[in-house]
């Protein structure tokens, strides 16, 4: 269906063509043929179909096309499950609404200012994206109307039931209007997301898309665990250590390709920027400069490289992880053209390993994971790259005058060739030095826990509901969560009790994403009536844990401090259990690996 189908078939208006046109989409996917005309009409969907399908088209196109320009109040919602996706989803919104006058979106999740975000609140945004967290967060706290919604999106909804979020989800649709539109998209279809969208949806057809994915055997695949601060050191490492004819380096932002070539070229690459500010004019100069051996890098968004194929690009280095496994494949297809062969390098961080386990999947391929080239490594390729170009000098140029100037040099200078030739050498190398490897100190890997694979976590509603008898303490975690927990722990006071309304999942949510602390590495968590206690690690960096004090769980600040013990002695109550500050965790202590956030 979507072979043929152009998006202005799909009754879409013209602003909203004209901007998928210069994203460079020519025709719809199967999701976004199949559910832009429902949306447009108003219909509600179920649809099940994978990461890099299209499906954020599939539902921001129509939704975007029914928005009322003179509301600047909150039309569209989509809950996503990470802030990644978030982000990623905001950004589309905004790409496809360039010609949509006075149009704002929002991104709305954990570990965002609360300032920032509440200031753009007032300002008004049309589209609001955010996690499941801060979006309950802002309603409790009023500073989110929902009351002239049109149109909600679940956006990965079977990943917001693997995260323990399916809970907030269902209190915020309760909080949407009733005649509001539903749309709402999951990989896969568990049993309780089929009876949110028979609650919730009405009349909705299922639509399901098979993905297509699939990699080019040609192409050897590698990924790089680092932290991000480390990514222009990596990448330079992977530039002079790996053999390549020419290379394409894909980043997620216009910004992030002019500031990446504008280092590179200060390091001596022949390199460009390739991204959707420039005319199709220099687009088309840069990649003919590329094939013609001027340029050697060309640093570039998905967008601007569409389309590109020039035989020469051996490496693609995926310095931002995509956010979809399509996106990566059309990238690494950038490489292995006619016949030959290719390398892709993604650079990861821990938190991002869920993405490269997703990309995995789709593309039913493992990725292996690489060491960067070390200071030997890359002084040798230099000596040999030296070596090669004074081989080819002697062979291809007249060097009468020069050989007069060392002999006449080597008799003033009294000295020998073996001398004479070595400063030589040493003057033609200061620029780019050939004895580099006490240069190239092994860059810091992230925290051993990025090194091992993840395991799954259990979903929320497969673990043990609390008991009155037990006096609405948390069950104890089973033997796998507790072999997750390594080094010392402490048990921890917060001041938000039953009397507040708290969960225990509301702490792990509140900890986990303003942290940034695997839920895994949250321990016991017991409830009582005026503050709980929770067990955390001790090594938690001074400036997580002062921050941890100002976060805000069903209306009341954390405060978390160090328990004194009272809570064991006094288990229905706080009376006689005062709170002391406790010291934090130890100053400078060894940060832990990111994690992959919740929210």
């Amino acid at each position: 269906m979507s072979e043929t189908l152009s998006f202005s078939q799909l009754m879409l208006p013209e602003p909203l063509v004209r901007a998928v046109t210069e994203l460079g989409y020519e025709t719809p996917s199967p999701i976004q043929a199949a559910a832009i005309p429902k949306l447009l009409a108003g219909e509600d969907v179920l649809g099940q179909a994978q990461t890099g399908t299209g499906k954020t088209g599939a539902f921001a196109l129509p939704l975007l096309a029914r928005l009322d320009p003179a509301q600047n109040d909150p039309q569209i919602l989509v809950l996503a499950p990470t802030r990644e996706l978030a982000i990623q989803v905001a950004e589309a919104f905004q790409a496809y609404a360039r010609y949509m006058p006075a149009f704002h979106v929002l991104p709305l999740y954990g570990g965002q200012s609360y300032t920032n975000q509440l200031k753009s609140l007032k300002r008004g945004s049309q589209v609001i994206v955010g996690t499941p967290g801060r979006i309950l967060d802002h309603l409790d706290r009023g500073t989110l109307k929902l009351d002239k919604l049109r149109a909600i999106v679940l956006d990965e909804a079977d990943e917001m039931l693997r995260m323990g979020f399916i809970d907030d989800v269902q209190t915020i649709m309760d909080a949407t209007p009733k005649g509001r539109q539903v749309a709402m998209f999951s990989a896969t279809m568990p049993a309780q997301i089929r009876a949110i969208a028979q609650k919730h949806l009405k009349n909705a057809e299922e639509i399901k898309i098979a993905s297509k994915t699939s990699t080019v055997e040609r192409i050897s695949q590698r990924y790089v665990l680092l932290d991000s601060n480390q990514k222009l050191d990596a990448l330079t490492r992977l530039l002079e250590g790996e053999e390549y004819d020419a290379s394409i380096v894909f980043v997620r932002t216009k910004s992030a390709t002019e500031e990446i070539a504008e280092k590179l070229g200060a390091r001596g690459y022949a390199v460009a920027c390739l991204n959707g500010d420039m005319n199709q004019a220099h687009r088309e100069q840069t990649i003919r400069r590329m094939k013609a051996s001027q340029l050697d890098i060309i640093v570039a968004t998905d967008v601007a490289a569409r389309g590109l194929d020039v035989e020469r690009i051996s490496l693609v280095v995926n310095y931002d992880i995509p956010y979809d496994s399509e996106a990566y494949v059309h990238r690494i297809g950038r490489t292995g053209r006619a016949g030959r062969e290719g390398k892709a390098i993604l650079f990861v961080s821990p938190r991002e390993r869920r993405l490269l386990r997703t990309i995995e999947h789709a593309t039913k391929q493992p990725i292996e994971q690489m060491s960067l080239p070390t200071g030997q490594v890359i002084e040798q390729r230099r000596i040999e790259s030296f070596r090669e170009q004074l081989a080819q000098t002697i062979e291809t140029q007249n060097l009468s005058f020069f050989q007069e100037l060392v002999t006449d040099w080597r008799e003033k200078l009294e000295t020998t060739d073996v001398d004479l030739a070595a400063a030589l050498l040493f003057l033609a190398q200061k620029d780019q030095p050939l004895n580099v490897a006490k240069q190239f100190p092994e860059l810091r890997q992230p925290h051993a826990r990025g090194e091992r694979e993840e395991r799954p976590r259990r979903e929320r509603s497969d673990r043990p509901e609390r008991s009155a008898e037990r006096g609405g303490e948390r069950p104890e975690r089973g033997p796998r969560v507790r072999r997750e927990m390594k080094g010392d722990y402490n048990n921890y006071r917060i001041e938000v009790g039953k009397e507040h309304g708290v969960r225990a999942g509301d702490i792990v949510g509140a900890i986990a994403n303003e942290a940034n602390i695997d839920s895994q590495f949250i321990g016991n968590i017991k409830l009582f009536d005026h503050f709980s206690t929770v067990e955390l690690p001790a090594n938690i960096p001074a400036e997580i844990f002062q921050h941890l004090k100002k976060v805000y769980v069903r209306k009341q600040k954390l405060n978390i401090s160090i328990d004194t013990g009272s809570a064991a002695a006094n288990p229905g109550s706080n009376s006689g259990g005062e709170r002391r500050s406790g010291p934090g965790p130890r100053p400078g202590a060894a940060p832990r690996a990111p994690r992959k956030p919740r929210d």
